[in-house]
């Protein structure tokens, strides 16, 4: 009897252990991550298959669906298939979003930054003199914020040219550049025990790295255009113009002595280009932009005489070949990918104030509103409502209608 007593004492231990093992069941693993379900997997001794797919309710990397339901019982080497949402679809993100990549670009333009307070100028706004040209460092700043807190965020002006645009979704391009080489742009105020150039903060590219360092996503740079005396400071002009290209600024041609080309010979043309492109081969060799922002915006019109020779010609033995050149602006700029994109004669628009009128900033950025450049966050698409202005001889990006 007390044999039969142990017999059946084991094989309860036996069974119950055999019906612990059988009866382990599958969880519900939609608010678990990626990494804690392939965890699972492992411990679980589960071959595990995941696969991805958009769906406009789930959020991106969030469980969809599960090929094991909760509660089931699972085995060893049991197959789990996840499905883990993409996100939304990109039809749907494009439409929340209003994405239109053939929307206008402001090419913002600038020229001295005073580090004055604008309640002190005698001028409208932040501006420091009657026409806007120059504006207050407070000003300046306020512009920055505005620009963030807008949705725009800046691109290289060549990478906007050429159309290499990789603005995140939702967002859009601006591009900064400064006219004349003031040397409020960048103000040196000595050198520290490392030889680094100790940078005004209330100059331009001060006040740019301050803003580069408050918004990581702001992706701050600018193109300066010089003339023969670049930044006015011949103790530090070199070391500024190879700071600015090493830190993700762009340098570019403001002719030699700042010349009229209505008022000039070919000859004379060509001598004030090649100057300053000869210079900055000498200064940062393939390393500055092949952009002539247009003195005075002249000559006005690609069809003047001395056009041809802006966009390409020699002085003295030295050659050039001018990519694009820049106008004195007064409002926005087509998308580069727009039929009538012509970034040899670009369009800009003049930082100032005016009470919303004659294409202030105020006037400009109301207007973009509802005509602005969105990004689809993708460099290598073209996303549009309507893609019948669409540049059809651009060949390396794919056009995508919705």
């Amino acid at each position: 009897m007390r044999r039969l007593f142990y017999i059946a004492l084991v094989s309860f231990f036996l069974i119950g252990c055999f019906n612990t093992k059988s009866d382990n069941k599958m969880i519900d693993l939609s608010n678990m991550s990626i990494s804690d379900i392939k965890e699972y997997a492992k411990d679980n001794k589960l071959k595990l298959q995941i696969v991805e797919s958009y769906d406009d309710e789930i959020e991106k990397d969030k469980v969809i669906s599960q090929s094991i339901k909760s509660g089931t019982i699972i085995k060893e080497n049991d197959i789990l298939t996840i499905e883990i949402s993409l996100g939304k679809t990109p039809i749907a993100l494009y439409k929340e979003h209003k994405v239109n990549e053939l929307g206008k670009v402001p090419i913002m333009m600038y020229h001295g930054i005073k580090d004055v307070p604008s309640e002190e100028t005698q001028y409208t706004g932040g501006n420091f003199d009657r026409d806007g040209y120059s504006r207050t460092s407070e000003a300046f700043r306020n512009d920055l914020e505005m620009y963030y807190q807008k949705g725009y965020r800046m691109v290289r002006l060549i990478d906007y040219m050429n159309g290499n645009i990789d603005t995140e979704l939702g967002k859009s391009p601006i591009v900064l550049t400064f006219d004349d080489g003031n040397d409020n742009n960048f103000k040196v105020t000595g050198i520290d025990e490392d030889g680094n150039l100790i940078i005004d903060p209330n100059c331009a590219v001060g006040i740019l790295e301050e803003y580069k360092k408050k918004y990581n996503d702001f992706n701050v740079t600018a193109t300066f255009f010089l003339n023969s005396g670049l930044f006015g400071q011949p103790k530090y002009n070199k070391q500024i113009i190879k700071w600015l290209v090493d830190n993700g600024y762009d340098i570019g041609n403001h002719t030699k002595n700042h010349v009229n080309f209505k008022d000039v010979d070919e000859f004379r043309t060509q001598e004030e280009i090649a100057y300053m492109y000869e210079l900055f081969d000498e200064i940062i060799p393939n390393k500055y932009v092949k952009v002539i922002a247009l003195p005075y915006g002249s000559p006005g019109k690609k069809d003047h005489p001395n056009f041809p020779y802006i966009l390409e010609g020699s002085s003295d033995g030295y050659s050039y070949k001018t990519e694009g050149t820049l106008q004195v602006g007064w409002t926005y700029e087509y998308s580069p990918y727009h039929k009538n994109f012509d970034k040899t004669f670009i369009k800009r628009i003049r930082a100032w104030d005016n009470n919303g009128e004659d294409h202030d900033i105020q006037m400009t950025f109301t207007n973009l509103e509802k005509s602005r450049y969105i990004s689809d966050g993708d460099k290598d698409t073209i996303v549009v409502p309507d893609d019948s202005n669409v540049n059809v001889d651009i060949k390396d990006k794919k056009v995508i209608k919705y």
